[in-house]
C-alpha cells in the first residue's frame, strides 16, 4: 500500500519540533553522549584556562547539550561547535551538526561558509596542538611536513564526510517527498477521472434508455394505431360489408406481423448490446482488485462502446426513405386521404438520416390518426443539395368519421422524440397548428447527418 503525503503528515505525532518519538529519543541520546564528552574534556580546559574544575565540567555539559536542538536550529549547533573547538571539545557535536545542516533545505553558500569555518577552526586547533607536541618532544618522530599534513588530514576528515553524507541524504529525502507529492497528485487525478467516467457512464445509460424508449414508441405507436383504426372500421362495417371487413381484418393481421417483426429485430439488437455490456462488466469485475479509478474508466469506455455499437446496428437495420410509399399506403388503407410528393433527385443518405426522416413522417401520420382522423394530409419530401427536408401537414378534422371512434391514447412524447432525433443530427424541427385549423410538422436534416 502506498503512503501518501497526507498520511505522512498525519503521522507526525512526536513532541515539540520532532516528527516522531524515535527522532526525539535519538536526539536526546546524542545530546547525552555529547554532554558527557564535553563534560569530560571540560576538566583539562578548566586547568588550562585557570578555572575551577567544576566550572569547566558544567560549561562542557551545557555546551554539549546544545546538540538536542540540531533539528530546530542546526546553524546554532554548528556555531556552538565552532566556538568550543579551541577548547578541544565538541567533536561529536561538530560532526552531527554539519550532517544535519547539510540535510536541511538551506542555500549552499550558507552550508559552505559554516563548513569552511569549522574546517579552518579544526585545522588551527590541530596545527597548534601538533606543533606543541613536536616542540615538547611528545611527537618527536614527525618531520617538517608532518604537522601541516596531520592538520589538513584531520580537519578535512572531520568536516567533509558529514557534509557529503548530509547532502546525499537531503537530496534523497527531497526526491522522496517529490515522488510522494506526485503520487498524491496522480491519485487525485485518477479519482477525478473515475468521477468523470461514472458521470459519462450514467449519461450513456440515460441516453440509451431514452433512445430505446424512442425506438419502441416509433415501432409500436404507428403500427398499433393503424391496427386500432382498422379494428374500429372493422367493427363499423362487419355486418354491412363483410368483404370490406375481411379486407380490414387482413390489414390488421399484416400490421400486427410487421409490428412483431420490428420489435423482434429491435430486441435482437438490444440483446447483442446487452451481451457486450455484460462481457465488459464481467471483465471489469475480474480486475476489481486493481485501483477503482482504472476499473471505472474501463467500465465507462466499455459502456460507451457498447452503446455506440447498439446505435450503429439499429440504424443499419432500421427503415429507410424507400419505405415511405408503403408507409403512406398503409395510412391510405386505414381511410386517410394522404398525398405524397417528392421534389428533387432521390439519392442515398447516411442510414441515420434516412431512418430519422422516415420516423418523422411516421410520427406525423400517427398523430393524424390519433387527433385528426379522416383529415386530408399532404406529405412533402424535398431532396436538396446538402440537406433533406420533409413536411407533413393535415387539414382540420371532419365533424365525425368512422375512424374517430377509435379513441387512441396519446403519451405526448412523440414530437419531443422527433425533435431530439433531428437535433441530434444537426437539423431543425418545427411543429405547430396552421391557420386553417390543421397541424404541420416540418424538419430539415443535413445530408451528412
Amino acid at each position: 500500500m502506498t503512503t501518501t503525503g497526507e498520511d505522512h503528515t498525519a503521522a507526525l505525532t512526536g513532541p515539540w519540533w520532532w516528527a516522531r518519538w524515535r527522532s526525539a529519543v535519538l536526539d536526546g541520546s546524542l545530546a547525552v553522549v555529547s554532554a558527557v564528552e564535553c563534560g569530560i574534556l571540560g576538566s583539562p580546559f578548566a586547568d588550562a584556562a585557570g578555572l575551577a574544575e567544576p566550572v569547566g565540567v558544567v560549561f562542557g555539559v551545557v555546551a554539549g547539550s546544545v546538540l538536542l536542538l540540531r533539528r530546530k536550529w542546526p546553524i546554532a549547533v554548528v556555531l556552538v561547535s565552532i566556538a568550543i573547538t579551541p577548547a578541544q571539545m565538541g567533536f561529536l557535536m561538530g560532526l552531527v551538526g554539519l550532517y544535519t545542516l547539510a540535510t536541511c533545505e538551506m542555500p549552499r553558500r550558507i552550508i559552505g561558509a559554516l563548513a569552511g569555518m569549522s574546517m579552518v577552526g579544526m585545522f588551527i586547533v590541530v596545527y597548534v596542538r601538533a606543533h606543541q607536541g613536536m616542540v615538547s618532544g611528545e611527537m618527536g618522530g614527525m618531520g617538517e611536513w608532518g604537522v601541516p599534513f596531520v592538520s589538513i588530514t584531520t580537519s578535512i576528515g572531520l568536516t567533509a564526510p558529514p557534509i557529503l553524507l548530509g547532502l546525499y541524504v537531503g537530496a534523497r529525502r527531497r526526491l522522496m517527498e517529490s515522488l510522494r507529492e506526485r503520487a498524491d497528485s496522480l491519485e487525485r487525478e485518477l479519482q477525478l477521472l473515475a468521477e468523470r467516467a461514472e458521470e459519462r457512464a450514467e449519461w450513456a445509460r440515460n441516453e440509451e434508455r431514452t433512445r430505446i424508449a424512442r425506438e419502441m414508441h416509433d415501432v409500436v405507436a404507428h403500427r398499433v394505431s393503424l391496427m386500432v383504426v382498422h379494428a374500429a372500421a372493422l367493427q363499423a362495417v362487419a355486418r354491412k360489408d363483410p368483404e370490406k371487413a375481411v379486407k380490414n381484418a387482413s390489414l390488421v393481421g399484416d400490421m400486427g406481423r410487421q409490428a412483431l417483426t420490428e420489435l423482434r429485430e429491435m430486441l435482437g439488437v438490444l440483446r447483442t448490446g446487452e451481451g457486450a455490456v455484460s462481457s465488459a462488466s464481467s471483465s471489469s469485475a475480474s480486475v476489481r482488485v486493481q485501483p477503482v479509478p482504472l476499473a471505472a474508466v474501463g467500465v465507462a469506455a466499455a459502456a460507451a462502446a457498447a452503446a455506440s455499437r447498439v446505435v450503429d446496428e439499429d440504424a443499419a437495420e432500421g427503415p429507410c426513405l424507400a419505405d415511405l410509399d408503403e408507409l403512406v399506403g398503409q395510412s391510405a388503407a386505414a381511410g386517410m386521404v394522404v398525398d405524397l410528393s417528392v421534389e428533387g433527385e432521390p439519392r442515398g443518405y447516411v442510414a441515420a438520416v434516412e431512418q430519422t426522416a422516415y420516423r418523422v413522417v411516421q410520427e406525423a401520420l400517427t398523430n393524424v390518426h390519433k387527433h385528426a382522423a379522416g383529415a386530408k394530409t399532404r406529405v412533402r419530401l424535398a431532396h436538396r443539395v446538402s440537406e433533406i427536408a420533409m413536411q407533413v401537414e393535415n387539414g382540420p378534422p371532419p365533424e365525425l368519421g368512422a375512424a374517430s371512434d377509435a379513441r387512441l391514447p396519446s403519451g405526448g412524447n412523440g414530437l419531443l422524440g422527433m425533435k431530439e432525433r433531428v437535433a441530434g443530427l444537426g437539423g431543425v424541427f418545427v411543429s405547430g397548428p396552421t391557420d386553417a385549423g390543421g397541424f404541420r410538422v416540418s424538419a430539415v436534416i443535413p445530408a451528412e447527418g
